[in-house]
């Protein structure tokens, strides 16, 4: 029996455990809205007990009304924010002045680049920076008005009022209850924006529209998160973190309604795409990535708008070459690293290794159609054609088993816009010299029969099956046939 897959699926189950530890939290919104915790009581500590959803039929929130999970409701008594509230929240027997529901005070639940409630006493000011007060503040109103200031923080306070700084003194201005930062924004009263001598204080960089990274893990948001992304954007966030073997990506937080709408990760040695997401094609699972530099992109247009995404990234470290003589030593089984295991169902990886050669049926994906983005934002229609370039064209290998020896045929087929003719032209043909040499192929789990005869009809469709406008003429089809290359089973 091969072990190579138990192998894999375990190493895929660290990675996952990996980025869920890697800031200690379980919430990725401002609101909590996508909290899916355990907590049960208003408290930790001397809270009051929540009611199981189940069994609040006379409150608007119920299983009863909402059957299939919407909001995360379900046959527990768990915190959960189904209304959009500003923090999760739960119902509870013994009311207070004919209130019979909580907000939940959760530890656990703290947006990322959120540093935590605060209390302000005024002298001197939690943050001693610039400030304002607007009648229509957001979190991210605030964040970028301190921005452009050049700071590095901003707080929020009594739902108006904003104030900028470098330097949080801890000693001075001792950390509050979350619960003591749930005044609305004026703004969006799906936000916090603090209380009254509380203020709510987030990282700068949250909602910025590029950067770059370079610590193990981090969390990217989307551009002026958490308030709904301007249309018209193009943003480009660069992940290089030396001696990273692999970047493990996973999307905690994916709100894209609209198709043209995308985001995508690109190998940032080569700029090849290795994956992209859309409004009909979310993330649905990790993404590992075997580089130590990665581009993630993100494009809007000029119509629909949405909150965006939440993607947190976690930098895989190669393993330490051991001495000689310990690869030597007996009754030992040495451990595989992680950037050698084949894929799994939990991720996707960019490249893997020969393990997966036994398999029958492998799809090999081809980036054909690239073109290098522009460094500004791509405005109009230009950047409509440009967005449209981007597609994934496959090339299946079907692998016969032909006694000691794979045999393998391929049909390599070239498409690429007439935007980028005779660029695009000869890196087709470049990528085809490189098939024929390099024996052992990167390949990928093969997809499902829908998805496979979406990507193997050379064209983009929509929903409705139609396919776009997408030439594949004699001239511009590639095929290498009756080429064989064997390997040992």
């Amino acid at each position: 029996m091969d072990p190579s897959p138990i192998v894999a699926l375990f190493v895929a189950a660290f990675l996952s455990a990996a980025t869920s530890d890697a800031f200690q939290t379980e919430c990725y919104t401002a609101n909590g809205k996508d909290y899916r915790g355990r907590q049960n009581q208003t408290f930790l500590q001397g809270g009051k007990p929540c009611l199981y959803w189940n069994e609040t039929l006379q409150h608007p929130y119920n299983t009863v009304k909402y059957p299939n999970g919407e909001g995360g409701l379900g046959k527990h008594n768990y915190c959960r924010n189904p209304d959009g509230d500003v923090r999760p929240w739960c119902y509870i027997a013994d009311h207070e002045d004919g209130i019979y529901w909580k907000y939940c005070d959760i530890p656990t639940c703290r947006m990322p680049g959120s540093l935590g409630c605060f209390t302000d006493s005024g002298e001197p000011p939690t943050l001693t920076g610039t400030s304002e007060t607007s009648n229509k503040l957001t979190i991210q109103n605030c964040i970028s008005f301190c921005r452009k200031q050049k700071y590095k923080l901003a707080g929020m306070e009594s739902g108006y009022a904003c104030f900028c700084g470098n330097d949080l003194d801890y000693r001075l201005h001792g950390e509050a209850a979350s619960s003591e930062c749930n005044h609305v924004c004026f703004g969006d009263h799906t936000q916090p924006c603090g209380g009254d001598g509380r203020v709510i204080i987030f990282d700068t960089r949250v909602g910025a529209c590029g950067g770059n990274y370079t610590s193990p893990s981090a969390v990217v948001y989307s551009p002026d998160f958490p308030d709904n992304y301007n249309t018209g954007r193009a943003c480009y966030w660069t992940i290089q973190v030396p001696g990273a073997s692999a970047i493990l990506f996973n999307f905690t937080f994916f709100e894209i309604i609209d198709q043209t709408d995308m985001v995508e990760l690109l190998d940032g040695h080569t700029n090849h795409v290795v994956a992209r997401f859309d409004g009909r094609n979310p993330p649905r699972s990790a993404i590992n990535i075997t580089a130590d530099f990665v581009i993630l992109y993100f494009y809007s247009d000029r119509t629909n708008q949405a909150q965006g995404f939440a993607v947190l990234y976690q930098a895989l470290k190669a393993p330490e070459p051991r001495p000689k003589e310990e690869d030597k030593g007996v009754g030992g089984e040495a451990s595989l690293p992680a950037s050698t295991a084949e894929p799994s169902l939990e991720s996707v990886t960019g490249k893997s290794n020969d393990s997966t050669a036994g398999q029958s049926s492998q799809i090999l994906y081809v980036i054909t159609s690239s073109p290098t983005m522009p460094d500004h934002n791509m405005p109009g229609e230009g950047a409509r054609r440009r967005a449209g370039l981007t597609h994934l064209c496959p090339s299946a290998i079907f692998v016969p088993h032909l006694s000691k020896a794979y045999c393998s045929y391929f049909s390599f087929h070239v498409y690429f816009s007439v935007s980028f003719p005779f660029s695009l032209y000869s890196f087709h043909w470049f990528t085809a010299y490189l098939l024929t040499m390099v024996p052992n192929l990167i390949s990928f789990p093969l997809p499902s029969s829908r998805s496979v005869d979406h990507l193997r009809s050379g064209c983009p469709s929509d929903s409705d099956g139609h396919s776009h406008d997408c030439k594949i003429t004699p001239s511009h089809h590639c095929q290498i046939s009756n080429h064989t290359f064997h390997q040992q089973l």
